[in-house]
């Protein structure tokens, strides 16, 4: 079992930045991605990046591509969600959760930390 909890989130102007942090602990060596989601009210769950976790290659929803980054730290066992000219439509819940292997579903959901961008 792997508990992740993120943090981070708040509100912020449009076309500033926020940067979100997802603590992973428990039983992690298996992990093959980390990955961010996030739910805006009445919509359903959207991809918004994931990070290897062996090499650090990452790979970005086009929605959100050039403007957020995905990083990581190995050895604290937690990735990094560096957001950059926020958009009123980046408002969501943003989630972080584990993939443990090639091929399966993200599993291991963090509580989820709120994003507000106001216009």
């Amino acid at each position: 079992q792997v508990q992740l909890v993120e943090s981070g989130g708040g509100l912020v102007q449009a076309g500033g930045s926020l940067r979100l942090s997802c603590a992973a602990s428990g039983r992690t060596f298996s992990t093959y991605a980390m990955a961010w989601f996030r739910q805006a009210p009445g919509k359903e769950r959207e991809f918004v990046g994931r990070i290897r976790w062996s090499n650090g290659y990452t790979t970005y929803a086009d929605s959100v591509k050039g403007r957020f980054t995905i990083s990581r730290d190995n050895a604290k066992n937690t990735m990094y969600l560096q957001m950059n000219s926020l958009k009123p439509e980046d408002t969501a819940v943003y989630y972080c959760a584990r993939v443990p292997q090639i091929g399966v579903p993200p599993r291991d959901w963090g509580q989820g930390t709120q994003v507000t961008v106001s216009s």
